[in-house]
């Protein structure tokens, strides 16, 4: 199989990641849960992977560093710390729904800085003119989820301090192939899955905690047993409950492939498939393609039409010739909106560092075979 569906979850991991895995199952219990040697192991493992978070992605202290169960769950924890219902929030027109339906769910008056696809100056512009209003919080995602387009998420940060209101950045399309770094962004958190750019696997996220978060669960962390509220220092404050160790064991792994082979490496890789897979796909007659005419507005995620075929089609016909994509509206209906695909949808095309030219080469003779039938 070519898997190109990595925006969803990056299934070809290095592989240290599944023997981390593999290895927790049978040997670490959970931290902070026993003075014995599997409690250690869990506890040193789960301390390491901290820790490598933090550096790479520029956290003075490790205990900021949370574990949750996905991108979602971080969201949530995020945005329920600071948004009550009523409050003005902003957000960018690319937005998914681990941002927009928890929003809708307190009741909160979202407010969509919208701007033109891979219109850079246009998105900073359109945040700026919303801010006006004021906002509670700002919440923007890194890299579109459906076409790859780099939100300027530096300057829209900088808006932020200027005005004092929390950033909140989605980093789930960012983090392992751009630079996301809480020293200079100086976000209030920082949302991110373990199972797509960091190469872990899944059922593992992490937030970067800037700002002083309020617990989504309650229960046992381990630690300051005799109270009857959660302890008010992290990360215990919100890891309720047992950790996922074959998670952290493996998201660990994942981030030391991720800092060995460096970001701009894996970015280089990934564009390059990206572009190759624009040039060939719109060379296809009656196929419209969402590429950037820069390509360093656009990440290792591409979208297309076919002229008279459904998206759902166009997936279904190539995931029975051994091409994975994903085709649909992939979660963000926000996104399509903004894009003028609402009604349609897209194919999308999401490399990572472990795909090749060949495989995009293959890509485009298959969906040249859709068009002909």
């Amino acid at each position: 199989m070519i898997y190109l569906d990595s925006a969803a979850t990056t299934m070809q991991k290095p592989p240290a990641v599944a023997r981390a895995a593999a290895y927790a199952v049978g040997h670490m219990a959970s931290p902070g849960r026993g003075g014995h040697l599997p409690a250690r192991k869990a506890a040193e493992t789960a301390f390491a992977c901290r820790q490598e978070a933090a550096e790479l992605f520029g956290v003075a202290e490790p205990e900021r560093v949370v574990f949750t169960s996905n991108a979602t769950h971080s969201l949530n924890i995020a945005i329920r710390s600071l948004i009550k219902a009523g409050d003005r929030v902003v957000i960018s027109g690319w937005e998914h729904n681990a941002v927009t339906r928890p929003l809708h769910g307190i009741g909160a008056e979202i407010v969509a800085a919208r701007a033109p696809l891979f219109d850079r100056a246009g998105q900073v512009a359109a945040f700026a003119q919303a801010l006006e209003g004021g906002a509670a919080a700002v919440i923007c995602n890194h890299v579109s989820n459906v076409f790859g387009f780099i939100l300027p998420v530096e300057e829209i940060a900088a808006l932020c301090r200027e005005r004092g209101i929390p950033f909140i950045l989605d980093a789930s399309q960012s983090a392992g192939c751009l630079p996301v770094r809480q020293d200079q962004l100086e976000a209030a958190f920082i949302a991110m899955p373990g199972h797509k750019g960091l190469y872990g696997p899944q059922g593992i996220g992490l937030l970067i905690c800037g700002s002083e978060p309020v617990p989504l669960l309650e229960g046992g962390t381990g630690s300051a047993s005799v109270l009857q509220s959660m302890p008010d220092f992290l990360p215990d404050r919100l890891e309720a409950g047992t950790h996922n160790m074959l998670g952290i064991a493996g998201l660990l792994a994942g981030l030391r492939y991720v800092r060995s082979r460096g970001t701009e490496t894996i970015l280089r890789r990934e564009r390059s498939l990206i572009r190759s897979a624009a040039h060939g796909l719109s060379g296809l007659p009656g196929v419209r393609v969402f590429a950037a005419d820069d390509p360093v507005d656009q990440a290792g995620v591409l979208s297309f039409q076919v002229d008279g075929k459904d998206c759902e089609e166009v997936g279904e016909y190539l995931g029975r010739r051994g091409i994975a994509v994903r085709a649909g509206l992939h979660c963000a209906p926000a996104a399509h909106q903004s894009a003028g695909t609402l009604e349609s949808g897209t194919v999308r095309v999401s490399v990572s560092d472990f795909n090749t030219p060949a495989e995009i080469a293959q890509l485009v003779r298959v969906v040249s075979g859709a068009v002909r039938s």
